[in-house]
């Protein structure tokens, strides 16, 4: 969503490299800049003065002028400033001491508020909560049916008496929901609303009825992200008519320009509290604005990406994996790197997961072409490997590779790939967790903290002493002559029988054994 932001935003800062002090003049052209790029972003105007004057302030104060590195100063403050409009820190929900806690969700039609709720509640539900929905919205054709199949996909009951459809009392349901709630031990409910295409009064009555019916600890307002600059009009709509305590934005993941995000914080004086950036009910998290701003300006978002991926993963088989790693518990196997591929698709889409990473907005372009459908390739070319094959591919000769390539309808050049690259990958990943460097890449160390060392190059093997001879020129001769006949002898007798003995009778050695009859024949 923040493409076209962090594109213009990255363009600025690079024309401030390898200035050792920042003029009037570098301030002012960074700044215009800076505006350009939120405007072009749909950020409210209002809030495009504010910031890009406190950027402008700071730049021109001490903190600057005195640093060794200028641009990654304004980089900061930029940062910080962006963390400051976006609400500041993170807000999370306020729950009530006795009884349920209330959440209600208001906003405009078509923002996605049925399948918010539906998330909410799954959000909740991994958080130890025991949450309830509540079918609401009885005026948009077959809501209610979708709140409950929404609801039966999370695990979470819904409370719908009224079909909905234009028919019953939404206000009615609300009450009675608490009742419910308290019935049977629900300790969360989740009142979604009716929503309309625009704002007008009959809806904000509504709203307020229904907030005055169950007394809500939250009223969340739902606003769709992709939505520009109108996004805050309704929003400070709402806030005037109903009242709401925090912001929750869905579509992140759309190719809107995302000002919405950056301005509703700022001129409501509400907070985002929640993101929704994907079609799965898993796609919704607690908004960070730090983590935020570090997305716009490419800096990552490696923390958003440890927290799922500790939910995603098994601990226990990553830990088998990395005591097969360093060699501990036996050898890293095709059925091991189909574990952790499979691992790796719980956290979401490839792309996704890669843009997380510090400084991938330059490698944009190839994320969004990546073809999620690849990694199910790679799957199907694994599965279709017998039990013996997959862990050992040393076996895999060219007939096996054959046949493979039968079975999951590739290439055998595509199994060739997958088997090479596998190696490859293998010995590089137990390189580094064994702390050493990678295969191929000379004067690479090993992790930080992991005890890597730099290889040394083989040194030649030194050459043996030769054996001492004597300064005395007549000692040397007898040297030299007790060496030629321990040569002449060695040659004489191969096998080494020791000087001076007397040689082996053979005749009288098969003798003395008592061999039978005619064997003395096989000794000629």
């Amino acid at each position: 969503m923040f493409a076209t932001l962090s594109d213009r935003l990255a363009d600025t800062f690079k024309n401030l490299r390898g200035k050792g002090r920042l003029s009037e003049a570098d301030i002012d052209a960074t700044a215009r800049e800076i505006r350009i790029a939120l405007l072009e972003a749909d950020v409210a105007l209002p809030v495009v003065k504010e910031f890009v004057g406190a950027v402008k302030e700071r730049a021109r104060g001490e903190e600057v002028s005195g640093a060794l590195n200028p641009a990654q100063q304004v980089v900061k403050i930029v940062n910080e400033e962006l963390v400051a409009i976006l609400g500041g820190e993170t807000r999370r929900l306020r729950y009530a001491k006795t009884g349920p806690t209330v959440i209600m969700l208001a906003g405009l039609q078509g923002a996605g508020k049925t399948t918010l709720a539906a998330k909410l509640a799954l959000w909740l539900k991994e958080q130890g909560k025991s949450p309830l929905l509540v079918a609401a919205d009885l005026q948009r054709p077959n809501a209610v049916n979708q709140l409950q199949v929404n609801g039966e996909r999370a695990g979470v009951p819904v409370f719908a008496p009224e079909p909905g459809n234009g028919v019953g009392d939404p206000v009615g349901v609300a009450r009675a929901s608490l009742e419910e709630a308290k019935r049977k031990l629900h300790d969360v409910v989740i009142v979604d609303t009716a929503g309309r295409l625009g704002v007008d009064a009959e809806m904000m009555q509504q709203a307020a009825d229904i907030r005055d019916a169950v007394q809500p600890d939250e009223v969340l307002f739902v606003v769709d992200a992709m939505i520009g600059q109108d996004a805050v009009v309704t929003a400070q709509a709402f806030l005037d008519g109903v009242g709401y305590d925090g912001v929750v934005l869905t579509k992140l993941d759309g190719d809107a320009r995302g000002g919405a995000a950056l301005s509703i914080a700022s001129i409501t004086g509400k907070p985002v509290m929640f993101a929704s950036n994907g079609e799965k009910l898993t796609d919704f998290d607690l908004f960070h604005p730090d983590r935020m701003a570090s997305r716009i300006l490419d800096m990552g978002d490696v923390m958003t990406l440890i927290e799922q991926a500790e939910k995603a993963f098994d601990q226990e088989q990553a830990a088998k994996a990395a005591a097969k790693l360093t060699g501990q518990g036996g050898e890293f196997t095709l059925d091991d790197f189909l574990e952790q591929m499979q691992q790796v698709r719980k956290l979401g889409s490839m792309s996704k997961i890669m843009g997380m990473l510090p400084g991938m907005g330059q490698f944009r372009e190839q994320l969004e072409n990546f073809d999620e459908r690849e990694i199910d390739r790679i799957q199907a070319i694994i599965q279709s490997m017998t039990p013996a094959e997959r862990a050992n591919p040393k076996i895999i000769d060219g007939s096996r590779r054959a046949r493979i390539a039968r079975g999951s309808g590739r290439q055998v050049s595509d199994v060739n790939q997958l088997v090479d690259r596998f190696f490859e990958a293998r010995k590089m990943m137990m390189s580094l967790a064994k702390g050493g460097s990678i295969p191929g890449m000379p004067g690479m160390p090993g992790m930080p903290g992991m005890g890597g060392k730099r290889t040394k190059a083989k040194q030649a093997p030194k050459k043996g002493k030769g054996k001492r001879v004597s300064g005395n020129p007549a000692k040397a001769a007898q040297q030299a002559a007790a060496e030629k006949e321990k040569a002449k002898a060695a040659q004489a007798n191969p096998f080494g029988t020791p000087a001076g003995e007397e040689e082996l009778d053979y005749e009288k050695a098969a003798a003395a054994l008592n061999l039978p009859q005619d064997f003395s024949r096989f000794l000629k």
